[in-house]
């Protein structure tokens, strides 16, 4: 039909707002176009922005609820989902904030969001056999094959490593009270490195902050290497414990069966 806006026209006109509504729309009984097509304009980008507040609580908590829903429809504008399903949008969310520049008095606020993604996809990871710490035990008890055993990590888990205090951010925010979030708070020290795991034991998602040079041998262990080599790559980080990462890797849910 003559007249009808493309889908492509008709996408953009409905998450700018500055856009007028696209030419040749009808209403069915009759009402002004315009308003109805502003009506489901505002409902759609109220809906992703609530879905980006939803997988970025702590960020959201950060910022404040203005700033954040400023920021979520410059990135909705930027990046409008590719799936029908809300639930995977925001993958990028963190890497836009890190490139937005009235976020940059908060240089810690894309890797806080990359670990608030980072548990939404450990929640909807696939399901897969988790190596029991008994069984994991039982393989390092063979000393002469210990080096050359490889161990693949569960495809719940994902580590990330930050040049500031994300896991402690992130743990001051999961108090219920306000007054023990602002003491938490009070005592974060931003500027701090830290590594952090996620993953996904059971049902629940868990989060764990990782002593140093750990991080390096769990990613070494998911890009295929044995525990030996792992383990000398990981060796290079001052402060690095073998026994600390041997620790983690039989924590429930940490390694694949």
């Amino acid at each position: 039909m003559t007249g009808v806006p493309s889908q492509s026209e008709f996408a953009r006109a409905l998450l700018d707002a500055r856009l007028a509504t696209p030419a040749g729309l009808r209403a069915w009984n009759g009402s002004d176009p315009a308003k109805r097509f502003d009506v489901y304009r505002n409902n759609v980008m109220a809906s992703l922005t609530q879905a980006l507040a939803s997988g970025f609580p702590v960020v959201r908590e950060l910022v404040g609820e203005e700033f954040f829903r400023a920021m979520a429809r410059e990135y909705v504008l930027l990046e409008p989902p590719a799936s029908p399903v809300l639930v995977e949008y925001g993958d990028g969310f963190a890497n836009f904030i890190a490139q937005f520049p009235p976020a940059h008095g908060l240089p810690y606020l894309a890797d806080v969001g990359r670990l608030e993604r980072m548990r939404v996809r450990a929640h909807h990871a696939q399901d897969a056999p988790v190596l029991l710490p008994g069984a994991l035990q039982a393989l390092m008890a063979d000393a002469e094959g210990l080096s050359k055993l490889r161990i693949a990590l569960h495809p719940a888990c994902e580590v990330l490593r930050s040049q500031f205090a994300v896991h402690s951010l992130w743990a001051a925010h999961q108090h219920d009270e306000e007054f023990e979030r602002d003491a938490a708070l009070a005592r974060v020290d931003a500027g701090q490195a830290e590594d952090v795991l996620v993953l996904r034991p059971l049902h629940e998602v868990g989060v764990m902050s990782l002593s140093p040079g750990v991080a390096d041998f769990l990613l070494a262990l998911a890009k295929g290497e044995s525990l030996g080599p792992a383990a000398t790559h990981a060796a290079h980080v001052p402060g690095f414990d073998l026994a600390a990462g041997l620790t983690v890797l039989i924590t429930p849910g940490v390694a694949r069966g």
